[in-house]
């Protein structure tokens, strides 16, 4: 026998399962990879201060020999960082 589900109660459980969607997508995107090393921390500061600076991603990215979409995962950690500093 089927339980009956509420209209209120299915959006409850889509927004549940987008949220753990969410964050287990970011935990995937970071497994593996040592997030915090020394390689990582010295393209990051580089990153803060070319982009504070008004430089563009591509011109980041060759600057460190890293990937467009590496420049940007790095964007989106430090947007992250000033979202919690705000």
């Amino acid at each position: 026998m089927e339980k009956t589900v509420t209209l209120e109660e299915a959006l409850k459980r889509i927004e549940e399962l987008e949220k753990e969607n969410a964050e287990l997508r970011e935990e995937l995107e970071l497994s593996g990879r040592q997030k915090h090393n020394a390689k990582w921390m010295a393209i990051y500061n580089d990153f803060v201060v070319g982009y504070e600076s008004g430089m563009t991603m591509v011109e980041i990215a060759k600057r460190n020999n890293v990937s467009e979409r590496t420049i940007y995962r790095y964007k989106a950690y430090y947007d992250k960082m000033k979202k919690k500093e705000e």
